[in-house]
């Protein structure tokens, strides 16, 4: 009875132990950006990372694409494109929020000629 009882309680363990550790679902989403340089990447990465729900934000200069991986409990697509316009580029159809645009550096902007830094 003693052996029974034990393996119960193991499975029950294991049971709610492993529900417990099951991260909540992912989602992704990519969106084309206005970004011009490695200035750009860093302060649109960095602005992501920072608010809630976001876990990771990896932004590609080759197609100005950012991908961000979020908790879908926490924000949603319209917030995580509202954080792109408001820190001053395009976010797939959205224009920036030209005031911040206007803050960037001069290279950052979308008149500027494409370049690295």
């Amino acid at each position: 009875m003693k052996q029974v009882t034990l393996i119960f309680v193991l499975i029950l363990g294991v049971v709610f132990g492993t529900a417990a550790n099951k991260p909540s679902k992912q989602k992704e989403v990519k969106i084309k950006t206005s970004a011009q340089c490695e200035m750009c990447k860093e302060r649109i990465e960095k602005n992501l990372s920072l608010s809630k729900g976001i876990v990771e934000a990896v932004l590609n200069l080759d197609d100005k694409v950012v991908t961000v991986k979020y908790n879908p409990k926490k924000t949603d697509e319209a917030k995580i494109k509202q954080i792109i316009i408001e820190t001053g580029y395009d976010a797939d159809n959205l224009m920036c929020v030209q005031s911040a645009h206007d803050k960037l550096p001069d290279c950052c902007q979308k008149n500027a000629a494409p370049h690295g830094h």
